[in-house]
């Protein structure tokens, strides 16, 4: 049985599932939040360590400004109305990523990593204006200008996820193959499941499923 403690979850289908049923992105985003919380709670359940979830890239800013003010509004929402659930269930929130966002979310931000900074159970790790690209390019950066040799674990040391393990899993929902600029150094050997279903209709069982096919893959890293 393969140990698991890193999970990453590319989250899409919101959008998508808003139109389909009640005519608005904006609903399947909000509507996503029950999935979150449903998966967070059968993480803690399975004993993850690791929660890596891509909340929003790089390339997001392409989209609408009615609906990233909405989703900044969901996670400002979230994360006041939440931190009491977060530190309760003893879980750390980590964000990866540029933090280039209003002050009043930054100081959000800033605030939940620092309360919930001695939390052991589960650390979640937000991608928030993520982009892999960028953060390979900013690590070898930092590595020229401290005339550091770039090398793997130079390199490692240099990311977003430095001193956190790589995800042994990475689940993208929405029907869509596609890794979308999401953590490409950090899966280079993880296994990867692209499940049809839109975010908003994933739910434990799901979750579960792919956790004990996970358990029986023979992972040879390289090796026969």
């Amino acid at each position: 049985m393969n140990p698991l403690n890193h999970v990453a979850i590319i989250m899409d289908g919101n959008g998508r599932w808003g139109l389909k049923y009640k005519n608005s992105r904006n609903a399947g985003h909000k509507e996503g939040l029950n999935t979150l919380k449903k998966i967070i709670n059968e993480g803690i359940r399975q004993k993850i360590k690791f929660l890596t979830l891509y909340a929003f890239s790089t390339e997001n800013w392409k989209r609408p400004k009615k609906e990233i003010d909405y989703l900044f509004d969901l996670l400002e929402i979230f994360l006041t109305k939440k931190i009491d659930y977060l530190i309760k269930k003893n879980i750390k929130l980590k964000i990866i990523g540029q933090k280039k966002f209003s002050k009043k979310l930054n100081n959000i931000l800033k605030l939940a990593e620092k309360k919930t900074s001695k939390n052991k159970k589960l650390q979640i790790n937000l991608a928030l204006n993520y982009g892999s690209k960028f953060e390979l390019i900013n690590a070898c950066k930092k590595l020229i200008k401290n005339e550091n040799e770039i090398n793997e674990k130079n390199l490692n040391k240099n990311l977003f996820t430095c001193g956190i393990p790589d995800p042994e899993i990475l689940i993208r929902t929405g029907n869509t193959k596609r890794l979308s600029n999401f953590l490409l150094w950090q899966i280079a050997y993880s296994e990867i499941f692209f499940e049809k279903k839109l975010w908003p209709d994933f739910n434990e069982k799901d979750f579960i499923k792919i956790i004990k096919q996970f358990k029986l893959i023979k992972r040879n890293f390289g090796n026969i």
